[in-house]
């Protein structure tokens, strides 16, 4: 009987039979071997169980929204998450490997202040070819700068002026710091972009019309990374599955894929990070003086 309980013991945590008559010939050394062994698969079967479980609340979302899955974006939101690249991490993590995977059309970067969100930006500017990285000097950007720079590529400059007539439609409010991120995300430029808090600058209403604009752009349309605090640039309710978050913990543990679904690993602690736009508006001058890397 005693043996009997501890094979159902052995069973209620997934180890195979196999497992459990080498733990039960009396080698009780080999039991660490064993469960060190099982221990990452048990890992790897709740990190799918997860993603599954976003795939399945993004879907009823947007059926509860009254728009069924195509073919193509139920193709999209497929299990495989094949690595973009790998590098290290840099201070404060201490040289860990870092895997960039889950990567879609719009990538949020998202963590307290002194977490090393900004640090994490740049190292994935730098493991990335071809990517280019918008940071927070665009406020100091002038007019003139930026017509000039439009200047001398005109398609570029018809693709800004037909963006900013549609974001004014759906209500944005014209400023030199929209204009400013619009003269880079319309430049002929395909890489990766990744972006310092987008939402630098632009008010509630033109959060929101910038979001939509970027939800509706084509699927030949570069990727991004955006550093934000921002509820309206991140609503956690209305995520898409071409969208993936990228949180950065307070404790410096490793930077981690946060599925947008209440109960999911990391996502209250992405939620208290979120804050409207007054509140960022309060908190731009603390921002403002950081060092480029933080």
């Amino acid at each position: 009987m005693a043996r009997a309980g501890e094979i159902v013991a052995f069973r209620a945590l997934g180890l195979s039979l196999t497992q459990i008559a080498q733990v039960l010939k009396g080698d009780r050394g080999g039991l660490e071997q064993v469960l060190a062994v099982h221990q990452p698969l048990l890992e790897n079967g709740v990190q799918r169980l997860i993603e599954t479980i976003g795939r399945v609340a993004t879907l009823c979302r947007a059926i509860a929204a009254g728009h069924a899955p195509s073919s193509a974006q139920l193709a999209s939101i497929g299990p495989t998450s094949p690595v973009l690249t790998v590098f290290e991490l840099p201070w404060p993590w201490g040289g860990e490997r870092f895997e960039l995977r889950h990567v879609k059309a719009l990538n949020y970067i998202i963590g307290p202040l002194g977490s090393g969100k900004t640090r994490l930006a740049h190292a994935i500017f730098d493991a990335l070819p071809d990517a280019r990285f918008l940071g927070l000097d665009r406020a100091a950007a002038t007019s003139a700068d930026i017509d000039a720079r439009l200047d001398i590529d005109p398609p570029s400059k018809a693709r800004v002026l037909q963006a900013l007539d549609w974001l004014v439609d759906e209500g944005a409010t014209a400023s030199l710091a929209l204009n400013a991120l619009l003269a880079e995300l319309e430049a002929e430029h395909q890489g990766t972009l990744i972006i310092d808090m987008i939402e630098q600058g632009l008010d509630q209403a033109t959060q929101e019309a910038l979001m939509s604009y970027l939800r509706n752009r084509p699927t030949t349309a570069r990727t991004l990374f955006m550093l934000t605090r921002s509820k309206m640039i991140l609503d956690l309710g209305a995520v898409t599955p071409n969208e993936a978050i990228i949180f950065c913990p307070a404790n410096h543990s490793p930077p981690m894929t946060v599925h947008p679904y209440p109960g999911a690993p990391g996502y209250e602690a992405v939620a208290t990070c979120l804050a409207s736009p007054d509140v960022r508006a309060r908190t731009e001058g603390v921002i403002a003086w950081r060092p480029a890397v933080a």
